[in-house]
């Protein structure tokens, strides 16, 4: 719900770039988050997410 909210506030505001931070872990939660991001709704938001090569733990979602 927070990473919904945070990015319809995000698109809403006009800001370019969100960072969302999972956290290395387990990687259940980064596949959480983008599975979220997957959804249809979603997809209207942003133009591409990018995942960080040299930190795991990190997701980058570039918002029209």
């Amino acid at each position: 719900m927070a990473l919904r909210q945070t990015l319809f506030k995000a698109a809403a505001t006009g800001v370019d770039v969100v960072q969302i931070i999972p956290g290395k872990g387990t990687g259940r939660l980064k596949q959480r988050v983008l599975a979220v991001l997957a959804q249809k709704h979603m997809k209207k938001l942003y133009v591409r997410v990018e995942t960080d090569a040299t930190n795991t733990g990190r997701v980058l979602v570039h918002l029209r």
